[in-house]
């Protein structure tokens, strides 16, 4: 009988000092995602996650909570430094410069990174009002 069993392995975090925070703000919920500067996704929050449903999940309150949660998780690998990416309309677009300066992160760069058409689909049929 041979003892084939693999060594539990303890979880090493690297060190990343810098990185870039991806804020989705959309009105229904608020998505963060913390890379290192290669794009490598090191830890990530979500209103959800932070116990939020249904319509609290597009409230300002649920998108500082979320924010903070992942800045928190950034900095169990010593991230001290943050370029910020928000892309989209929800509450969370002021939220997050607010929270990112209350926690003492360094803010590097602020990109609204929202996609915008170059003439893309027609827009819909005005709504008429009687």
């Amino acid at each position: 009988m041979s003892n084939n069993r693999k060594n539990p392995t303890k979880k090493t975090y690297q060190t990343v000092p810098k990185g870039r925070m991806y804020v989705t703000a959309t009105f229904n919920s608020t998505l963060v995602s913390i890379t290192d500067n290669n794009g490598n996704v090191l830890c990530w929050s979500s209103t959800g996650e932070a116990g939020f449903s249904g319509s609290r999940k597009s409230t300002p309150y649920a998108a500082t909570i979320t924010i903070e949660n992942a800045i928190n998780k950034a900095r169990a690998f010593g991230m001290n430094e943050i370029d910020l990416y928000i892309k989209g309309p929800g509450p969370a677009r002021d939220v997050a410069l607010r929270v990112i300066r209350a926690q003492r992160v360094k803010l590097g760069m602020i990109a609204d990174v929202t996609p915008l058409p170059h003439n893309g689909t027609k827009p819909r049929k005005a709504k008429h009002n009687r």
